[in-house]
C-alpha cells in the first residue's frame, strides 16, 4: 500500500507516508509496549484495537472506522511444480502433497496467519477430515511455513515457496497470481488515529485522504473493497479535524 499511495498522498498533502510493515497483533504490542511511536494505526482485523483501548492498554486506540476489506487468497508462484496442479485440483489436496513448500504467517502476532489457521481447520471440518490440517500445516508454529509477514512475498517471488496465503491486495500489490479457497474468510481493515500521535495534522490528512474519491480509487485498484466511513468507539474522541467524513 505505501509504495502505491504514498506518493499520491505526499502530492496531494506535502506529507510523507512512513510505513511500519508487520503483523497487526505484533504492531499492537509495540505501539502498548511504546517501542514505536505511530500516528496512524491500521489493523487486519476490528478485535486487535481492543487490545490497545482503555488505561491498562495505554488508551491509546478510543475510536476506529471500517476503511476495507480483502479476501484471504493462495497466491502462488507460477514456476512451481504445483502450478497447474493449483490451477485444475482442489486446493487442499495440492497443499497436502508431500514436497508443498507453504508460506504462511503467526497466528500469534498476525490475523492474518490466525485466518489461515481458520480457514484451514473450516475446510477440514466441512470435509470431515481432520488429519488435514496437520497434513498443510503441519503445527500451529511450524518453522518451516511461519515467516513474518514483510517477508513471505519476497520468499515466494524467489522461488523458496510454492504457494502462500496472504490477502487479495497484497497479492495483487505483488502481481501473484492466485486462487480462491472458496471459503469467506478475510481482512476487514480499520484505521484509527493514535493517542499522542506526533503528528496529528498529518495524520489527519491521512485518514481524509484515504476516504477521498483519489484514495478511495488507489484502494480499489489494490484489489481492496472499500469500507464506507463510521466511527466505532467514543465519537467525543475522533478529532473536529476529521468532522467532515466521520
Amino acid at each position: 500500500m505505501e509504495n502505491v499511495i504514498g506518493p499520491a498522498f505526499k502530492t496531494a498533502t506535502g506529507y510523507t507516508l512512513n510505513g511500519t510493515p508487520g503483523g497487526s497483533i505484533g504492531l499492537a504490542n509495540e505501539i502498548k509496549s511504546k517501542l514505536v511511536r505511530s500516528d496512524v494505526f491500521i489493523s487486519a482485523v476490528p478485535s486487535v484495537n481492543a487490545s490497545l483501548e482503555g488505561s491498562s492498554n495505554g488508551g491509546f486506540v478510543s475510536w476506529y472506522s471500517p476503511l476495507a476489506t480483502a479476501p484471504l487468497v493462495i497466491g502462488y508462484n507460477p514456476s512451481s511444480k504445483f502450478a497447474a496442479a493449483l490451477k485444475t485440483q482442489p486446493w487442499y489436496k495440492v497443499l497436502a502433497e508431500p514436497g508443498f513448500k507453504l508460506g504462511r504467517t503467526d497466528p500469534a502476532v498476525d490475523p492474518k496467519g490466525a485466518l489461515t489457521l481458520k480457514l484451514v481447520q473450516q475446510e477440514a471440518a466441512a470435509l470431515n477430515q481432520p488429519n488435514l490440517v496437520s497434513m498443510i500445516l503441519g503445527t500451529t508454529e511450524n518453522p518451516a511455513q511461519v515467516f513474518p509477514e514483510e517477508t513471505l512475498v519476497a520468499r515466494l517471488l524467489t522461488g523458496q515457496l510454492d504457494a502462500g496465503f496472504f490477502f487479495s491486495n497484497e497479492a495483487a500489490l505483488a502481481k501473484i497470481p492466485t486462487i480462491k479457497t472458496g471459503l469467506s474468510l478475510g481482512a476487514s481493515f480499520t484505521i484509527t488515529i493514535l493517542k499522542g500521535a506526533p503528528h496529528r495534522a498529518a495524520a489527519e490528512a491521512f485518514v481524509k485522504f484515504l476516504y477521498s474519491k483519489q484514495g478511495q480509487s488507489l484502494m480499489k485498484g489494490l484489489d481492496l473493497n472499500t469500507e464506507a466511513p463510521a466511527v466505532v468507539g467514543n465519537t467525543s474522541e475522533v478529532p473536529k479535524g476529521l468532522s467532515s467524513i466521520l
